[in-house]
């Protein structure tokens, strides 16, 4: 995993505090963002006013990298679900990094494989039923340091389009599966390699 600290070195990030702002869809992208510490969530707002989550990102995360590279405007907003440090990247800042760190080229470029690689399966998802729906969000989100996800019933729904009494009877049955283990706005995923046959529908 590449080291994205590297990205900050000798400057401070900024404080957001919890439901602040950190980019808005829409917005000409004029850098990205590696999220130092807390967590934010980016969603997609539709005309009707309807917000559909598509990651919860921890600390150690880059946001708005794949707006920033192309230059078109953001597709997403992001948006701090606790208070947050958050260093924003230009391209000089980039720039400087990369020549500092040119290890950090191949891992960047792997990591906007990967952006486009969830963008394509929230498409794909979209028409399959909720078991399968929930396990592969599940399983495309990257752990916490105690192993688990955190992420509220409701925000799991939002990012797979179902609704929380949905995701909340899903998650019971993979619990009485022994799938996954639940706790307070918290799933840790127990049996990966059943719960990956159960997002293929196999």
């Amino acid at each position: 995993m590449a080291n994205w600290n590297l990205l900050a070195e000798g400057r401070p990030p900024r404080r957001y505090r919890a439901g602040q702002l950190v980019y808005l869809q829409g917005a000409r992208p004029d850098c990205f963002y590696y999220l130092a510490s807390g967590s934010v969530r980016s969603f997609i707002s539709t005309p009707s006013g309807e917000e559909r989550v598509l990651a919860v990102h921890q600390a150690g995360d880059l946001m708005g990298e794949a707006s920033f590279f192309d230059g078109c405007p953001r597709v997403t907003s992001a948006m701090a679900l606790e208070d947050c440090r958050i260093l924003a990247v230009g391209r000089a800042q980039l720039d400087a990094a990369f020549q500092r760190h040119p290890e950090l080229a191949l891992p960047m470029l792997q990591h906007l494989a990967r952006t486009v690689r969830t963008l394509s399966g929230h498409v794909e998802s979209s028409s399959l039923p909720a078991r399968q729906r929930v396990a592969r969000w599940l399983l495309a989100q990257p752990p916490g340091e105690d192993g688990s996800l955190r992420a509220t019933h409701e925000c799991i729904g939002q990012a797979v389009g179902l609704s929380r009494v949905t995701v909340s009877r899903v998650l019971g049955e993979l619990s009485s599966l022994g799938l996954v283990g639940l706790g307070y706005r918290s799933v840790a995923v127990l049996e990966r390699t059943q719960l990956e046959a159960l997002a293929l529908g196999t």
